[in-house]
Formats: C-alpha cells, structure tokens, sequence
C-alpha cells in the first residue's frame, strides 16, 4: 500500500471515528495535581471497586503506583507471542500500521531485518496474533479494575531490549507515560506490562519511584546522553534522583500494572540475550482527548505528527487524531475515545 492509499484509508478512518465537536478541552501548560479535597469522601482514589483485588493489593496500588501480579500470562501465549514478533521480523507478515524500531547504534546498518536488528515493534492493533494480549481475559480482569468495564486498548508495543553496545543506548531514561497521551482522566489510564522472560537488573528490568503517581505531569525531552538516545525516548528533565526506587524483577508471565503518571524507566541490557517484555496501554472509553497546544507535550506532538507525515504521508493531523486510530474498544463501549 503506497503512501496516498494509506493517507487516504486513514482520512477515511478519522471521518468514522471524529463526531462534530462539542467544544475542546484544552490541557494546562503542565498538568496540575488533582485536589485530595474531592476525594475525601472516598477510600481510594487510584482503583474501582470490585472483587478482583485484594484490600492490600489496591492499598498498594494507592500507595505506590504499580501492582506486579505474579504468573498471571500463560507460557503458550508467550510463546504464540514470541513467534509471532519473529515472524514480524522476517517480514513474513507485514500489519498496516505497525511500526518497527532499532537502536540508535544499528539504525544505519546493512543488517537485513531479523530480531537481532528490531528492538521494538510498536502499535501493533492491525496484528491478529500480538493483539491477543490486549484482549486476554486475565488481563482485562485486571484492567478493569482501574479503568472501569469500558475499556479502550491505547498503545500496544513489544519490546525487545538488545544487548547493549557499550554505549548505554539500551537503558530508557526515567519518564511518565503520560507525557505521550493526548487524553485524560489519568487515573483512568493503566499500562499493563508483561516479562516475556526472566528479567533482572542484567538485562534491563524496568525500575520505578513508588508513590510519584501522586505527583504532576512534569516537562519531558531527550536526556544528553554521550552515547545517543533512541527516537522518542524522552526523560523527565528535572526530579528528585535521591527518590527511592524499586527494580522490578520479574519472570516469564509476571505482569506489572501501573498508573501513568509513574516516573519509571530501564537501565542497559548488559546480557547478550534479548530482554523481551509485551504491553498495552488501556484506558476508560469515558477519557477525553485534549489539545496539547502550548503544554509541555507540544514536543512529543510534533514529532509524533511528522514521523506519520513521513510515514504515511498524512497531513494536516494533531495528536489526538493519531490516538483515535490507534485505539481499539475491546470490552463494554466505546464513549468518548
């Protein structure tokens, strides 16, 4: 499919998907703190009532941000998973959409495609097999918990962290996941994150500043890292390094979930494996897109929209217009997203 084929599915696909507007809602310059005054009535703030968690489990969650549910992904899927990302690899099949990437120290190499070249394949919703994940009912049982029964898939990727070439590329500077999303509530927003392997510190496991969920969507950008820094791996520029941090040590099916607003990120493969994790980013239906104009996202826009430009040759686009095709209803209905 050439690039005015693809432009023109895409218009065809945002005419479907952008009702006439109500009026816009416009995000703050950084995103403030929601007040605790309004929530004083209520228990918790950051999960919904169910019989799913534990009161332990959501007064975790509450405290901290994340919640790591232990063996949760069955092997078979991973496996299905796994051989599905290599046949993506040798470009067997090839989803409309999907976006492959490598590392900053290979990107210009002669390598012929295969998993050793690509570290990431991301928005994968056009894939049958990958987007599996984003429907299993063991996750979602989860999911619901702090979305709520109407569930949008948002962002889907999996990674595959490379051993690292000495240069430090492979590590993922400490970040908020919200920083890339053009939608709101936050509290309303989860990433579900499940180890494909073992992971640990040698590899790059992920490492998260418990309880930085409460906090405000802070200013992002590309670290000065000596070595180079991979496309859209942008860091918090200013924070607290003297913060606790906990590295999550997972096993092959383990999950994590956590809160958008969760500074994390991934210290350097030092294996000379592959550190393999799959995930997606779900939100409430109920959420609502906003405009990123003269925020401190205006720069991830900016080149989110030119990378689709030079992608898909789509023009004349914002932010929330690239979410809306990325999202996928795959429990209750479709609202606002």
């Amino acid at each position: 499919m050439d690039k005015a084929q693809t432009a023109a599915r895409l218009r065809v696909m945002l005419a479907h998907l952008c009702p006439p507007s109500v009026g816009a809602v416009i995000a703050h310059p950084t995103s403030e703190a929601i007040s605790p005054a309004s929530f004083l009535s209520q228990q918790f703030q950051y999960t919904r009532d169910n019989d799913v968690l534990s009161p332990e489990q959501r007064k975790f969650y509450e405290e901290n941000g994340f919640l790591v549910i232990k063996n949760l992904v069955s092997d078979a899927d991973i496996d299905r998973f796994r051989n599905e990302f290599e046949r993506i690899c040798r470009q067997e099949v090839k989803p409309f959409g999907l976006m492959l990437m490598r590392d900053v120290t290979i990107a210009k190499s002669e390598y012929s495609p295969s998993e050793k070249v690509i570290t990431k394949v991301q928005d994968f919703q056009e894939d049958e097999e990958l987007f599996r994940y984003c429907s299993l009912p063991e996750i979602l049982k989860y999911v619901e918990c702090f979305t709520g029964p109407n569930i949008m898939a948002m962002h889907t990727m999996l990674i595959n962290k490379p051993p690292d070439s000495g240069k430090k590329t492979s590590r993922h500077p400490m970040h908020q996941d919200l920083h890339y999303f053009p939608f709101r509530p936050s509290n309303s927003i989860v990433c579900a994150w499940t180890a494909m392997e073992h992971i640990d510190r040698n590899n790059g496991c992920l490492v998260v500043l418990p309880g930085t969920h409460k906090g405000t969507l802070k200013p992002h950008d590309y670290p000065q890292w000596e070595g180079g820094v991979n496309i859209m791996f942008h860091g918090i520029q200013e924070y607290d390094r003297n913060t606790p941090r906990v590295h999550l040590v997972m096993e092959k099916g383990d999950t994590v979930f956590f809160h958008p607003l969760l500074i994390h990120g991934s210290g350097q493969n030092k294996t000379q494996g592959f550190r393999k994790a799959i995930s997606c980013h779900f939100a409430s239906s109920n959420c609502y897109y906003i405009n990123v104009k003269d925020t401190s996202q205006e720069n991830i826009e900016k080149e989110i929209v030119s990378l689709a430009e030079k992608m898909f040759g789509v023009k004349d686009v914002a932010l929330k217009d690239i979410w809306k095709i990325r999202g996928r209803l795959v429990r209750g209905q479709r609202l606002n997203l």
